[in-house]
């Protein structure tokens, strides 16, 4: 007899409320209005004037409102390779090494879908971004967890985000003989960490040595205020196996434009472009030859180092108000994205959170209390972990701070809100 054809599958079955909505809904219901929304990763302001006029201009191009090459728009592919080929420190080829892809999240799923057969295994280190998990098991990979640990003092005092550390013994236990892929985010969200170039190369000689291929999520690369390494310069033989991952949204303050890219070998990329052309076919056309303009003139705007020194000049800012408070936080190597550690605050033993709330961590009642009571939004880092190792962050919130600096002075303003409830 026929089943329930209105049975959903597993994958999206029975899975827990998002954080995404449960700060949403907490938002829409809180007494203090307008929310100040330090939670979600997206821009508080437009990309530079060189880029929308761009976009602006594109649309008027009949060629620039159809279909693109499933592979990306030579313009746009030619301008990532000059742009990256001195930070590889050799020529990048636009048509054997680059292929562009509808935001850097389509062009992972593309490269899991590219490798994994069902039962691969990829290594993923806590915390992660969430959409990992899932472009991974849509191919039929396995996820396999390695955390890691945040500063020992972390609790008390404020600490670099480069002291979240990496157990190597844990890693090389990890990896069996369905090890396909590891994924390594760095500038990293949310910890802010940048990994070293040590770091990086003990992770790179374990996968050399039991041939793995490095997924490197690299989309805050033009976000760092510590010296970055990228894994693929590392050495010919680490290029072999890795696909680097970018982002236009970003890079230009357009994370609606899903525009993104990946570079690395052709025996590597020709696969992940034949994923990327069964899910989506092509990408948006206009965008990215907007994005592609964006890159021809970035440098001679100076636009890199600007957007860098703006953002940390933000974090800066955003960040005076935990050192009023006396909140430890970890200090970012880059990306914009801050971690604050709220084991201070004391929540009244009386406060009533909703059940799907209650049964969550703590932080996702700091979350819901700081919404509700001082009307600042965050994020849950447990989110971002398994269950298992959820205890790690429990105490943690994020904070994104791209956004305007009056809109940043006006969080600042509430948070001071949270003085009678630390101890």
């Amino acid at each position: 007899m026929r089943g329930d054809p209105f049975k959903p599958a597993a994958r999206v079955a029975n899975q827990r409320q998002d954080v995404w909505s449960i700060v949403n809904e907490a938002a829409v219901k809180s007494p203090v209005q307008p929310i100040v929304n330090m939670g979600q990763g997206f821009f508080g302001y437009n990309p530079p004037a060189f880029v929308v006029d761009a976009a602006k201009q594109a649309l008027d191009r009949v060629e620039c409102n159809q279909y693109s090459p499933t592979k990306g728009r030579p313009r746009l592919k030619k301008a990532i390779a000059n742009s990256y080929s001195p930070f590889f420190g050799r020529t990048l080829d636009p048509e054997k090494e680059v292929t562009i892809t509808t935001g850097a999240n389509e062009g992972m799923l593309s490269a899991f879908m590219a490798f994994l057969e069902q039962g691969d295994e990829v290594i993923v280190f806590e915390p992660f971004f969430d959409q990992y998990i899932s472009n991974i098991r849509l191919p039929g990979g396995e996820v396999v967890y390695v955390p890691l640990q945040p500063p020992e003092k972390g609790s008390t005092q404020t600490t670099s985000a480069a002291e979240w550390s990496l157990d190597m013994s844990k890693l090389e236990k990890a990896i069996t003989d369905k090890t396909r892929m590891i994924v390594i985010n760095s500038p990293h969200n949310p910890i802010g960490k940048v990994f070293s170039k040590q770091e990086l190369q003990a992770i790179a000689d374990l996968c050399v040595k039991h041939n793995i291929i490095i997924l490197s999520d690299e989309v805050y690369d033009r976000l760092y205020y510590v010296p970055f390494t990228r894994v693929a310069t590392l050495s010919p033989e680490v290029a072999e196996l890795t696909l680097t991952v970018g982002s236009g949204g970003k890079n230009f303050y357009c994370t609606g434009w899903r525009v993104g890219w990946l570079i690395g070998p052709e025996h590597l990329i020709k696969h992940v472009s034949a994923a990327h052309t069964q899910i989506c076919y092509s990408s948006v056309s206009p965008l990215q030859e907007a994005t592609a303009i964006g890159f021809e003139r970035a440098d001679e705007e100076g636009f890199w180092e600007e957007s860098k020194r703006e953002m940390r000049q933000k974090m800066d800012l955003f960040n005076e108000v935990w050192d009023e408070l006396g909140l430890p936080y970890s200090d970012p190597e880059g990306g914009y994205f801050v971690l604050v550690n709220m084991a201070k605050v004391k929540l009244p033993e009386d406060y009533i959170f909703p059940p799907h709330v209650a049964e969550r961590p703590r932080d996702f009642k700091l979350s819901w209390f700081l919404i509700m009571e001082v009307g600042v939004a965050a994020i849950p880092p447990t989110e971002f972990f398994t269950d298992q190792n959820a205890h790690i962050v429990e105490d943690w919130l994020r904070f994104a701070v791209c956004k305007d600096d009056q809109v940043l002075e006006t969080a600042k303003e509430r948070l001071r809100g949270l003085k009678k409830y630390i101890q």
